[in-house]
């Protein structure tokens, strides 16, 4: 089969593209999907570039998102049928231990996140637990399955199970054109909020704005974006803010929220280790809230308001799965508002 293998890390030009990977073999619950489109996450960057500690059995396989066919069904699998149109879930789980029991299994003690800790999707086939598999009604595109699948998922957990959103607050996004940013701004609105955006171009900001967003902020805006916004609300500040980006924002995110507010954080685009002025998260009663992927009633539960088409999923670009190396590379650059889609 088609498939994109990682040998080692290092640039874009270290992925391998092979037409003559073995196509897996779906073992007892399991179910081979044939994957007709994979979208990349800025995990896969991370990923393929490595860091300490990080553990791969080569040759890995990018990717967390896929949407497709069932090709076949492993012993015990009564629910999916060959041909069924599917989306899968990227969290795998134990399915045994005290938090999958208790339906949160994006804590499991064994979680695995496809194409972080076992190989991914950027391949024809993907053998994956039936439990991972939602339906896919006809209306729905492979490619916009795939572009929802992780981050709409990262997005309703953090703000919604996590950040307990509430209509009538005030939610401000680190980033105008990332795939959980927009995901969180159409959530956000669906939810009755009022949302500012920060974003790098004007471009970004306009696209941000067509989804909703109701004050867009210019990153390099005189004085500073945290400024800016505590200004625009009458120096109140606001709710909720959602920084993904990590070093090089959290400080002025802690700036821009209000008596009270919350800091939701699912990533560190521009890095994990950084320090904080503490005075601010006592000083004005703030909580900073973690949030990794979501239980898969959080997954059904998202995906069917995009069924529904209460949300959409953002697509900037599409790359034949030939091309990775060149969609990882307009990944990094950052040009691109929504998620970059591989067809298979």
């Amino acid at each position: 089969m088609k498939a994109v293998l990682l040998h080692q890390h290092g640039p874009a030009d270290v992925l391998q593209v092979v037409s003559d990977h073995p196509v897996p073999e779906p073992g007892p619950g399991e179910v081979r999907v044939r994957v007709r489109a994979a979208a990349l996450n800025y995990l896969d960057i991370w990923v393929r570039n490595g860091w300490p500690g990080i553990k791969l059995s080569y040759p890995h396989i990018l990717g967390a998102d896929a949407a497709g066919t069932v090709d076949a069904v492993g012993e015990g699998v009564s629910d999916w049928h060959p041909g069924d149109r599917v989306v899968v879930d990227p969290t795998i789980s134990c399915g045994r231990c005290a938090y999958c029991r208790a339906g949160q299994e994006n804590r499991c003690v064994h979680f695995a996140l496809l194409g972080e800790h076992v190989s991914g999707t950027y391949a024809e086939y993907i053998t994956v637990p039936a439990r991972n598999l939602l339906g896919l009604p006809d209306h729905i595109s492979f490619e916009e399955a795939a572009a929802a699948s992780l981050v709409f998922v990262t997005a309703w957990h953090s703000l919604i199970t996590r950040g307990n959103l509430r209509p009538g607050e005030t939610v401000l996004l680190v980033g105008a054109g990332g795939g959980v940013n927009t995901a969180c701004l159409q959530i956000a609105k669906l939810t009755g909020c009022t949302v500012y955006v920060v974003g790098s171009t004007d471009e970004k900001l306009e696209k941000a704005r067509t989804l909703g967003a109701d004050v867009v902020i210019r990153r390099d805006v005189e004085g500073g974006w945290s400024r800016a916004v505590y200004q625009l609300t009458a120096k109140r500040g606001v709710d909720v803010v959602v920084d993904n980006v990590g070093a090089a924002t959290f400080q002025d995110s802690l700036r821009a929220a209000a008596r009270g507010g919350r800091i939701l954080t699912v990533g560190n685009t521009s890095g994990a280790q950084f320090e904080i002025d503490n005075r601010y998260v006592f000083g004005k009663h703030l909580s900073i809230l973690g949030s990794t992927m979501g239980p898969h009633t959080d997954y059904v539960s998202v995906m069917q308001l995009l069924f529904k088409g209460r949300l959409k999923a953002i697509i900037g670009a599409r790359y034949p799965l030939e091309e990775v190396r060149e969609a990882h590379r307009a990944l990094e650059a950052g040009q691109h508002f929504g998620k970059i889609v591989l067809s298979i």
